[in-house]
């Protein structure tokens, strides 16, 4: 595990703004795992990182598909939501590898439940709340792996 940053955002615009300057900062083959409960704001996060590749389409969580792809922004985008993957294997069916070892940024929503295929390198971001501080505050935790 390398370095660990903590930020505290306290709007959604913030967590979107801190989505978009990593997007506009992400490299080819950039991988991210985003872990966070049902309503916490990955969706928010999400689009402020497209956003800040460049892709302009709506960008909406792939629950149903596993995979989005948006190939409009300066680097291919490869959204995954692997919340109803069964297993592993079902990963490998859909060319998994070839999108995370390619040449673009993936981000995979709930990946906790895929941990033991997700490649060495890959920035962890956690995003959590905590009522005491208000409605809208976020605890976002990104770690180098």
């Amino acid at each position: 595990m390398g370095a660990k940053q903590t930020i505290e955002t306290n709007t959604e615009q913030e967590t979107y703004e801190l989505g978009f300057r990593m997007g506009s900062k992400a490299r080819a083959g950039q991988v991210y795992t985003l872990i966070g409960d049902l309503g916490v704001g990955k969706t928010v996060f999400t689009k402020g990182l497209a956003a800040g590749l460049g892709i302009a389409e709506p960008v909406s969580s792939p629950t149903f598909t596993i995979v989005q792809i948006y190939e409009e922004g300066r680097l291919p985008f490869y959204h995954f939501d692997v919340y109803r993957i069964g297993d592993a294997e079902e990963m490998d069916e859909i060319g998994y590898e070839d999108y995370i070892y390619g040449g673009g940024v993936s981000l995979i929503e709930w990946a906790d439940l895929i941990r033991e295929i997700l490649p060495e390198h890959y920035t962890e971001i956690r995003i959590e709340k905590d009522l005491e501080q208000g409605f809208d505050y976020r605890r976002i935790s990104i770690c180098e792996y």
